[in-house]
């Protein structure tokens, strides 16, 4: 972007790991904060994962600087109490009580910083669950979404870590709230985020279903769909396409496009209610239209009839799309691998547009410990200080 971020200025320090607290932060560095990850001497272990977690650490911490610090020193510690002294916010994502034990607690730090916005990223809110152990998919089980993306008494987390990346973004919505509210007062304050909550919040549609319909929901893999054509349709060759008609207009705009003429003239189609009682009908004559023709085609049509659709993608698919690679919604960047090489790759910007610019790289993935020294020398220590410091290995750098 030409002109200053968003939140240009503002200095977080980053106390966090995984996947929620990273989220958090790389969100507030995409929009110009600068972000400081705290990271022990060898550096988080999120970098080290591998399997489904392989990619955590590459996708949620550009943007940000690495500080290496040995926090159980008293050196390590006090660095820490500078950088939060002098800082806008505080994210941490670990266990209830762990930050006091190593006094950097809410209560701790504003002290000598009451303008200081203390974002906790946790399982649970306040109440009998709180000092619980949450995951996001704990917290998918126990809250419903794992109920409601598999097959019946099959429960299926969601093929993305959605409550760590929403529970994140909710934690950038209440420190926003509390930015502006700090404009006026002065003051910062304690925001809290959590997986439960949020799984909750997100499957609340289903709560809100079973009361006007009288009936529990049924999984996504068997539900009783709200549309008479919202489905997935086999083309010819090996090609698939989602479709989705969801209104009275859209039906005749289908209809008109794929010449379905004895449906656009039934009145007991014309409402979508009446035609979701006879999908039986309807589904069948469309699924044999489609799968006599070619995807591309298909897909061209049903965009020019401005009918919903979409290719079953994979993600890897997303490396080449055209729309992601045109509008900068793919950020060039190096991501490190176990053997301590890096990888040149593509991944995806922050969704967001500002008078029609998108967000964009300023910093790489960092080495582990790539900016201690110039953290500790923006927060005021001295290279002699800093030499000690790493010869102590209370600090470290690559």
């Amino acid at each position: 972007m030409s002109q200053p971020l968003p939140l240009h200025g503002l200095k977080v320090v980053e106390f966090s790991h995984m996947v929620m607290g990273p989220t958090t932060g790389v969100l507030l560095a995409d929009l110009g904060a600068e972000v400081v990850k705290v990271e022990p001497l060898k550096g988080d272990n999120t970098r080290r994962l591998q399997g489904s977690g392989a990619g955590y650490f590459g996708m949620y911490n550009r943007n940000k600087q690495s500080l290496c610090v040995d926090l159980k020193s008293a050196e390590g510690a006090e660095i820490a109490h500078k950088l939060a002294a002098a800082a806008d916010i505080l994210l941490e994502n670990f266990r209830l009580g762990a930050m006091d034990k190593l006094g950097f607690g809410y209560a701790q730090l504003r002290q000598k910083n009451p303008r200081l916005i203390y974002c906790s990223l946790k399982g649970f809110l306040s109440g009998p669950y709180e000092n619980r152990t949450a995951l996001d998919e704990v917290t998918q089980m126990m809250g419903g979404l794992a109920y409601m993306t598999g097959l019946p008494n099959r429960p299926l987390r969601a093929g993305s870590s959605v409550i760590d990346i929403t529970g994140g973004m909710f934690g950038v919505i209440g420190i926003l709230a509390a930015l502006q509210e700090r404009n006026r007062t002065g003051l910062g304050k304690h925001v809290t985020s959590s997986l439960f909550e949020t799984t909750a919040y997100l499957v609340g549609q289903h709560m809100a279903q079973q009361v006007v319909s009288g009936e529990p929901p049924q999984p996504m893999s068997v539900r009783r769909s709200a549309w008479s054509v919202y489905d997935i349709f086999a083309c010819a060759g090996d090609g698939r396409v989602f479709v989705g008609v969801v209104s009275d207009t859209l039906w005749g705009e289908f209809c008109k496009e794929f010449q379905l003429t004895e449906f656009a003239k039934d009145p007991d189609l014309a409402t979508n209610n009446r035609r979701v009682q006879q999908r039986d009908r309807i589904l069948p004559i469309i699924s044999d239209l489609f799968a006599r023709m070619p995807q591309d085609e298909l897909m061209a049509r049903l965009e020019r009839a401005g009918i919903p659709f979409a290719p079953i993608n994979r993600p890897a698919d997303l490396f080449d799309d055209p729309h992601l690679n045109a509008g900068g919604g793919l950020l060039n960047v190096d991501i490190p691998l176990p053997d301590g090489s890096s990888k040149p790759t593509k991944l995806p910007a922050t969704p967001l547009e500002f008078d029609g610019q998108r967000l964009g790289l300023r910093r790489n993935l960092p080495a582990p410990g790539a900016d201690s020294v110039q953290v500790l020398r923006a927060a005021g220590y001295k290279q002699e200080e800093i030499d000690r410091l790493l010869a102590l290995d209370v600090i470290r750098q690559p």
